[in-house]
């Protein structure tokens, strides 16, 4: 009896637990606080915190790949749906269907902030490749400045999948931060005085050019950029379902079930991907760092091509509106709404802001297929 008792512990996970172990666990239930005490992105981080607690248990293997006559671990299998690039478009269908492209086609201008926003994706690239990183790398870490999970993910796990679960953190962490980095930078960049500037009010949008614009989309930016199709396309097909107005099931289903089934699985199996080795190195610190950067990059820069739109269109532009060209939808357009609230309590800017924010998530995926273009 003895034996079979000194057995089970010499076998248990606690036996086998070494110091990296305990380090990623403490880790996984800090996200875990930050996403239920603090309310951080709390249905991506606490998914990806689960993943990433049981990924690190001794034993469970919930990761491990199939040998010969043995099957694999649970989280493996549910893995190959970010491995074969299946869960990131699906999300971005859930994502059209739920999204108004209105007041990007009232205003196009707007397309040109979210342009401008990426920016801090390729500045983040470059300053990637100055500290050591290889050219897939550095391309998955400038990603992270789209502040985009979805298109990190798709692009991370074709590029340098065993980043995956560092970039997705940080990725998320600082979607999750979007309303503490961005005012910081807004006010840094903008006067008073253009953070209280007026903006006309959006002509109408017919549902007419709200049906045809997916399809133009689809086509241009495909016909341009093949290796954008699987985001392009899946986010275009979501809003033309929502704009038809002809499958309101499956609209509500993209915009809820679907939405949140993926999203647990995604969540699980990134999470899942940062172990100890491959987490916990200097690595781990340089991506959190250079994410940052990308990010506050992206914001600056499409500030700062708001004051250029300022200027050339008389003090028509509220050049906070370029901040939202981050991909954080909606996160991004409410922050511009906040802070300029906070200079006119009767300024309304979220419709405005909501042109560049939407066109920046279209920004993101282009900005990824031509990084997949390049290095694939």
């Amino acid at each position: 009896m003895g034996a079979m008792i000194n057995s089970f512990i010499l076998e248990s996970g606690f036996a086998n637990m070494g110091i990296k172990s305990i380090i990623m666990i403490l880790i996984a239930c800090v996200f875990l606080y930050l996403a239920i005490k603090k309310g951080y992105e709390p249905y991506l981080l606490i998914p990806i915190s689960v993943g990433m607690l049981l990924a690190n248990m001794p034993g469970a293997d919930l990761m491990k790949a199939p040998t010969d006559g043995e099957l694999g671990g649970l989280l493996y299998y549910l893995y190959q749906g970010v491995n074969l690039g299946i869960f990131p478009p699906v999300i971005f269908l859930c994502i059209g269907a739920s999204t108004d492209f209105g007041p990007m086609i009232a205003n196009p201008k707007t397309m040109l902030l979210g342009a401008a926003a990426q920016f801090g994706i390729f500045f983040a690239f470059l300053g990637a490749i100055l500290l050591g990183f290889n050219g897939l790398e550095a391309a998955s870490i400038g990603i992270i400045g789209g502040a985009d999970g979805p298109t990190a993910i798709q692009l991370t796990s074709k590029l340098a999948p065993h980043m995956l679960g560092t970039i997705a953190l940080a990725a998320y962490s600082y979607m999750a931060l979007v309303p503490v980095i961005q005012p910081p930078i807004i006010r840094a960049l903008t006067t008073k005085e253009e953070r209280a500037i007026k903006m006309e009010q959006l002509r109408p949008v017919s549902k007419t050019e709200k049906i045809v614009f997916p399809i133009v989309a689809m086509i241009i930016v495909i016909g341009l950029l093949p290796t954008a199709a699987p985001l392009i396309g899946m986010l275009m097909f979501g809003n033309l379902l929502k704009e038809s107005g002809v499958v309101p099931k499956l609209v509500e289903t993209a915009q809820n079930s679907l939405m949140y089934i993926v999203t647990i699985f995604l969540g699980l199996t990134v999470g899942a991907t940062a172990n100890a080795e491959t987490f916990l190195t200097l690595q781990t610190l340089g991506v959190t760092a250079m994410g940052l950067v990308a990010f506050s990059v992206g914001t600056a820069s499409g500030v700062l091509f708001g004051k250029i739109m300022c200027k050339a269109t008389g003090g028509k532009v509220n050049p906070m509106i370029g901040a939202a060209g981050v991909s954080a939808v909606p996160m991004a357009a409410r922050v511009v709404q906040k802070v300029g609230q906070e200079e006119n309590p009767s300024n309304f800017l979220l419709m405005h802001a909501m042109g560049p924010n939407v066109s920046g998530v279209i920004g993101s995926a282009v900005v990824a297929g031509i990084l997949l273009k390049f290095f694939m």
